[in-house]
């Protein structure tokens, strides 16, 4: 538990951009019970995941898996506009109060919840009058009023995500994609700044869409074609894994804890036997002459390692 967060993150979670469909159809029933097969109990998800699918499919498995006490993080700052036959249209933005709140009063439905734990601000990038003017005084009256019990931003930038922990008071930020084996940009301020300042940090974004998890040629890295120069680097760093006997999503996954501010790392599941991979990586026994290898070679930084 972070100075500010009012309660411990678990350790690991799940990113439930899948279960709203992102890049391919998922099982989501057995997804959500291999998951509290393996213990997990934090779910984070987003409106725009699927135009409410993700939402709406988490809020129906919860219980019957036998997870009844989740922490469940989820977003706001867009609404979802549907077609008038009910299938899905638009998603436009709305950092106004009344927007903020129609937001989550729409998730709270779809999740068959009263409450969330952590409403992030989700990829306000372009927006910081809008943020000071009317969006962080919402999310704090919703968490004066007890409809989530923590605030804070989600976005996949740590700049301008370093900037708003550093103007704002937040319990939390989610960054993804930026802290990784091949992207160290959120050690440069934010990290540091969210230590000072006792700001949990939830890191996404683990295997740099898919690249850590399976380096091949027609493997994504952050939304797009692998570039010939970085699957080179992401192949190397399996091969300095394996010199360790350590599958390379091991250390993918738990790279991220090796700085203090980081209190847990979610990474999307598209399967049950995703869920159970990626629950036994993040257990599996990482030996120090490994990070220290993987530093030797630019792959961790090694302030890291002297902590």
């Amino acid at each position: 538990m972070t100075d500010r967060l009012p309660f411990a993150l678990p350790r690991l979670g799940i990113g439930t951009a899948p279960l709203g469909g992102l890049f391919e159809e998922v099982s989501a029933e057995a997804t959500v019970e291999a998951a509290a097969e393996a213990g997990i109990r934090y779910f984070d998800t987003a409106p725009r995941y699927g135009h409410g699918q993700a939402e709406r499919r988490l809020g129906r498995l919860l219980g019957p898996a036998g997870i009844d006490d989740p922490v469940i993080s989820t977003k706001t700052g867009w609404l979802l506009r549907p077609k008038p036959d009910g299938s899905p249209g638009e998603v436009v933005t709305d950092w106004t109060e009344r927007g903020i709140r129609e937001s989550l009063e729409s998730s709270l439905t779809r999740l068959g919840r009263d409450s969330v734990d952590i409403l992030y601000l989700h990829d306000p990038d372009h927006y910081p009058d809008e943020i000071r003017r009317t969006a962080y005084p919402a999310v704090r009256r919703l968490r004066d009023e007890g409809l989530i019990r923590a605030i804070g931003f989600g976005m996949n930038h740590s700049k301008q995500l370093a900037a708003y922990v550093d103007e704002f008071e937040v319990d939390v930020v989610l960054i993804a994609g930026r802290f990784s084996l091949l992207d160290h940009e959120a050690l440069d301020t934010l990290l540091p700044l969210c230590a000072r300042t006792g700001t949990a940090v939830v890191v996404g974004g683990v295997f740099n869409t898919g690249l850590l998890a399976d380096p091949s040629p027609d493997a994504m890295f952050n939304y797009r074609p692998v570039p010939a120069e970085t699957l080179d680097r992401a192949r190397r760093c399996r091969a300095l894994c394996a010199e360790f006997g350590v599958p390379l999503p091991a250390a993918a996954i738990q790279f991220p804890y090796l700085h203090p501010a980081v209190g847990s790392v979610v990474v999307g599941c598209r399967s049950a036997a995703e869920v159970t991979a990626n629950a036994a990586a993040a257990r599996f026994p990482v030996p120090d002459a490994l990070w220290r290898r993987l530093a030797d070679e630019g792959f961790v930084p090694r302030q890291l390692l002297s902590r």
